[in-house]
């Protein structure tokens, strides 16, 4: 069943799209289907004249800041008009300005992607929630890298679909 959302208060966080991610042992669950439902989205948005926000992790590891792994994926569609939001914690809402952006913009209803499933995108589900947020996580639009991901993937979208988040595959999302 299709969903329509207000591009008037709705922005799409696209967090932890990393080089450093895919370079993992076990590489990223269906990776190019992420990486293209990823654009899918933020090309509609754009095409709205809507927000983007690519959220960016560091740590003192894999995503040390500046270096190659820390960088956003080359394949994503980054125009000039996005935003970044760089964090160091789970949830992109701790200790980021990801709340005053949002707010700013008029923003209620948060369109959730990225990486990785298990981590950042549920701590950020949960984060957004908390502060009263609309959030929509995308079902196809997110991932994980271990070796269980199909099945990690399914249980994160029941536990986060069952009366936290509303959950869509990329093609029943509409922007109008």
């Amino acid at each position: 069943m299709p969903i329509s959302l207000d591009a008037s208060n709705t922005a799409l966080l696209v967090i932890d799209v990393q080089n450093g991610l895919f370079s993992k042992t076990t590489p990223i669950y269906k990776a190019e289907d992420l990486l293209g439902n990823i654009n899918t989205l933020s090309k509609q948005f754009s095409q709205a004249g809507k927000p983007v926000f690519f959220i960016q992790h560091s740590n003192q590891n894999l995503l040390l800041r500046e270096s190659e792994n820390w960088q956003i994926h080359p394949k994503l569609n980054i125009t000039h008009k996005d935003i970044v939001i760089h964090k160091t914690h789970g949830n992109a809402f701790e200790g980021t300005n990801l709340k005053a952006e949002l707010d700013q913009r008029g923003i209620e209803c948060l369109l959730v992607t990225g990486l990785v499933t298990n981590g950042c995108v549920r701590a950020t589900c949960i984060g957004a929630c908390e502060l009263g947020y609309r959030v929509v996580l995308v079902e196809d639009g997110h991932s994980t890298y271990i070796r269980n991901a199909s099945k990690v993937i399914n249980e994160w979208n029941r536990k986060l679909g069952d009366g936290i988040v509303e959950l869509y595959p990329t093609a029943s999302i509409m922007i109008n």
